[in-house]
């Protein structure tokens, strides 16, 4: 017997530094694996997460993670794919950084804080 559905998950990823984006990818993938709805929004410097080459994962800090056994952003990319975590990369973020929507994951979709706020409905958002 299953218990109550739990409600969605919105994370607002807006910053481009390592340990937020590190930490976004965290939060989605836990409330994923709780069986939670869960989208990823990537918004301006946030949006760097998601580019298919992969910028955050070159940080220093990757390798000290890996180390000492805590999941690297690749792995949790990974995880969040294979749980499903539903990525979303702001259009206008990807404008105010002057990136493609081209050179995103092949995931990730570019959409509209509109569509994030539907995905997540009346779930709970978290800003990071």
């Amino acid at each position: 017997m299953s218990g109550p559905a739990r409600p969605s998950l919105g994370v607002l990823l807006s910053s481009g530094g390592h340990d937020k984006a590190h930490y976004a990818l965290v939060v989605a993938t836990a409330a994923a694996a709780l069986g939670r709805d869960t989208t990823l929004f990537a918004t301006n410097a946030g949006c760097r997460l998601l580019l298919r080459d992969a910028p955050l994962a070159a940080d220093p800090r990757e390798a000290v993670l890996a180390a000492r056994g805590v999941a690297t952003l690749a792995e949790l990319l990974d995880a969040a794919l294979a749980l499903p975590v539903r990525l979303l990369a702001c259009e206008a973020g990807l404008r105010a950084e002057d990136l493609s929507g081209r050179s995103l994951l092949p995931d990730a979709e570019v959409a509209g804080v509109a569509t994030f706020l539907e995905a997540v409905g009346a779930g709970q958002i978290v800003s990071l």
